[in-house]
């Protein structure tokens, strides 16, 4: 357990944790500043030299955001924060590539099962269906 301790201790893990709160600090006053529609789109992401950091999810949400500058500085100062600018960054998530769908096939054992069955009910939709199912074999 003691080596883990100094595990946690470590001067990199200090400044990192130092860095995560300063972050959630900040999100925590965009969340209260920022308008609802473009705090979904948007993160905080710090306030350093009196520049605070936005992350806009697309160019669309950071052009709104740059418009409302002046009226979010104004709260920032109401919060007293000393902030003088606004920086607007564009963050683009990636999302995965959908893995396309395998095309599953008929064996032709089932293909010839289907097509009997539908021969047997012709005339209803089902046998159409079935019909239609049936030419999907190798």
């Amino acid at each position: 357990m003691q080596r883990f301790n100094t595990l946690l201790k470590q001067p990199e893990l200090t400044a990192l944790n130092a860095r995560n709160k300063e972050t959630d600090a900040a999100q925590k006053i965009w969340e209260a500043i920022a308008p609802d529609n473009l705090a979904k789109f948007s993160h905080a992401g710090s306030i350093k030299n009196k520049q605070f950091t936005v992350f806009a999810a697309n160019n669309t949400v950071a052009a709104k955001i740059k418009l409302f500058i002046p009226s979010l500085l104004i709260k920032l100062e109401k919060q007293e924060c000393e902030v003088t600018a606004i920086r607007v960054k564009v963050q683009v998530k990636s999302t995965p590539i959908p893995k396309p769908k395998a095309i599953r096939k008929l064996s032709n054992n089932a293909a010839n099962s289907l097509n009997q069955l539908a021969d047997k009910i012709s005339g209803t939709p089902l046998a159409d269906a079935l019909a239609r199912l049936a030419k999907k074999s190798d």
